[in-house]
């Protein structure tokens, strides 16, 4: 019966409308290496919000430091379309991902912002700032290595045989990722809207544990539930931007949630969010399950081989439904999700339990494999 407390969700939002209304590091580890604190890039006013987010002081090292940590740019772990990741090793045989963005006015202001907006949150299921450098026009932000790649490689590699991700781990890191929106959302000190949610911008531990990253479109500190973007550039990726916010310009917690929904098309699926063979968008493909979730079961991942849960299918699909709703004001909160989720996903707890007993690999074998 737990199941179908989401349908209440239904009756809720139209109310509402009818009202109006890659191995963890430390910073400690990397004392060694440290210039000095950051502030330059940092308003006066936003320092003790600095001290009292984070438990440790992000520091800034020197592009002399940056140019060590990465053996002169040796291993690039990951590319975008404004920035570069490359594999950072550390004095303490720790390693971390370290992001140089492009030389340019426009991605300088991306830069400062997705330090700013990293200053102000400490989620588990977030990536962790460990440090920046501005010594030069190329920004650069020193994060966590997370060693198991990103979502989408996991679900749409082809050329990754025998590794196709079970059904449980899937449900758990959907559940991951809507923890991180929810504390985003409302759990910071200031509001904050990621405006990028995709599945490569979800990165996958060695437990497979979910890490939100990538921040540069994020909006913070606004009190309302919109504000009014920019219309000069278009905030989120093909396949997971919200039609509300493409056709009305306004930004709100709501445009993350409709991307949500996408991934968990994704999920079910196994389908990118915008196919390239079909030349369709998952939304599309997948409309079926958003008229009649009960439907979502003949599209599952044919990959998975029959190994998932048909009842777990339908609530997921239920939630993509109300997730992906054309009025941003009849879909759900984050919290609305997650306490859904908690009712009719077992496999949540079962593979949160399951990841207590598994042991996690030393920084220093990940030192050492990527060496070889």
């Amino acid at each position: 019966m737990g199941c179908f407390k989401f349908l209440n969700l239904k009756r809720r939002s139209k109310k509402l409308l009818s009202n109006g209304k890659h191995q963890s590091l430390s910073v400690t580890d990397l004392s060694i290496c440290v210039t000095e604190p950051a502030k330059d890039l940092i308003p006066d006013h936003h320092e003790q919000d600095q001290l009292s987010s984070n438990s440790t002081v992000i520091k800034r090292f020197s592009w002399s430091e940056i140019e060590k940590f990465t053996m002169n740019f040796a291993h690039v772990i990951g590319e975008g379309g404004y920035s570069t990741v490359y594999l950072g090793y550390f004095p303490d045989f720790s390693l971390g991902a370290i992001k140089i963005h492009c030389q340019s006015e426009r991605l300088r202001h991306i830069f400062k912002k997705e330090l700013e907006v990293l200053l102000h949150v400490q989620h588990k299921n977030i990536v962790k700032l460990l440090g920046y450098c501005d010594d030069r026009e190329e920004g650069v932000l020193l994060l966590e290595f997370v060693p198991n790649g990103d979502l989408h490689e996991k679900l749409h590699n082809q050329d990754r045989k025998n590794s196709v991700l079970p059904w449980n781990n899937r449900m758990l890191i959907a559940y991951q990722l809507a923890q991180a929106i929810d504390y985003l959302h409302g759990n910071c000190k200031l509001p904050i809207v990621h405006g990028d949610i995709k599945a490569s911008n979800v990165l996958l531990d060695h437990n497979l544990n979910c890490k939100l990253c990538d921040f540069g479109y994020a909006k913070m500190g606004f009190s309302s539930v919109v504000v009014p973007s920019s219309r000069n550039s278009i905030m989120g990726s093909p396949g997971y931007i919200d039609p509300h916010y493409l056709r009305t310009g306004i930004v709100s917690k709501k445009n993350d949630v409709y991307s949500f929904g996408v991934i968990v098309l994704e999920l079910i699926t196994g389908i990118e969010a915008f196919c390239t063979k079909k030349e369709k968008l998952l939304t599309s493909i997948a409309n079926p399950i958003l008229q009649d979730p009960e439907k979502a079961v003949e599209m599952v991942d044919s990959r998975l081989e029959g190994q998932f849960k048909g009842r777990e299918v339908i609530a997921m699909a239920s939630i993509a439904s109300l997730c992906l709703r054309q009025h941003a004001s009849l879909r759900p909160s984050m919290t609305d999700i997650l306490n859904t989720m908690k009712e009719c996903i077992p496999s949540v707890s079962f593979v949160e339990a399951a990841g207590r007993f598994k042991d996690i690999a030393t920084s220093k074998m990940e030192f050492c494999k990527y060496l070889n």
